[in-house]
């Protein structure tokens, strides 16, 4: 059996690394230098949020930060629902997650929106497809968003967390339930756009699910609705 070569696999590792780390240089633009200026000139603590590995990472950018001479803190967002918000005061940056999917509406929308209202505001897209992911990542870019894109199957994921799941076109309405229950540690609520024949689905949901909703007519399409859902339980139902 031929020996494997584990320095030669070592080596090809590290310049993927270091290729992947050089090749960051060239995403950074004038809103990093906005976000540094912020930070900078911030009156209050630079709070991390992160779950999983991600909150690993977190930890160790807010030791830097508080070592150089930044006041930070890092917060797990599910101890931060339990008191340590806290912590937090109207001068505090803090770095938070809401999830939008499809091919930039509603979530390039809502990112515009909210960006004069909380400059942090971040909006994160689950999308596979390479040319909707290029699309979202050139109007989040040209409109200066706080932004994510995860090219990953949300149906694969575990453990999310965000404040909003909002959808439109994406999956049915029970099929964007079992997401939100399967898929998602914590979540308010959704936000899901409905066509026609909308409050029939409700109502047929409803049959299966318990949730409170409010909804809206949409300004664009007389046939279609918004609606806003909390408090999703699945009923056990008898056979």
């Amino acid at each position: 059996m031929k020996k494997y070569n584990y320095i030669a696999s070592a080596k090809r590792t590290l310049k993927i690394e270091s290729d992947s780390i050089k090749s960051i240089s060239n995403q950074l633009d004038s809103s990093f230098e906005e976000l540094c200026n912020k930070v900078i000139n911030s009156d209050g603590k630079f709070i991390i949020m992160g779950v999983g590995k991600s909150g690993h990472i977190a930890q160790k950018i807010s030791a830097t930060l508080s070592s150089t001479g930044t006041p930070s803190i890092f917060i797990h967002p599910t101890e931060a629902a339990h008191g340590d918000m806290g912590l937090i005061n109207k001068k505090d940056i803090v770095m938070c997650t809401d999830i939008g999917s499809g091919a930039g509406l509603p979530g390039i929308v809502l990112g515009i929106l909210m960006k004069p209202r909380n400059p942090m505001f971040k909006v994160i897209f689950y999308e596979k497809s390479h040319h909707k992911s290029h699309f979202l990542e050139k109007m989040s870019k040209k409109f200066k968003l706080n932004y994510e894109i995860q090219k990953k199957n949300i149906f694969e994921e575990e453990n999310l967390e965000t404040d909003v799941i909002i959808s439109r076109a994406f999956k049915p309405l029970p099929v964007m339930f079992e997401i939100a229950i399967n898929n998602f540690k914590n979540f308010k609520y959704i936000i899901i756009f409905l066509g026609r024949g909308g409050k029939k689905i409700l109502n047929d949901a409803l049959k299966f699910w318990n949730f409170n909703y409010e909804k809206r007519k949409s300004l664009t399409s007389d046939e279609s609705i918004i609606v806003k859902i909390s408090n999703l339980k699945k009923k056990c139902i008898k056979k």
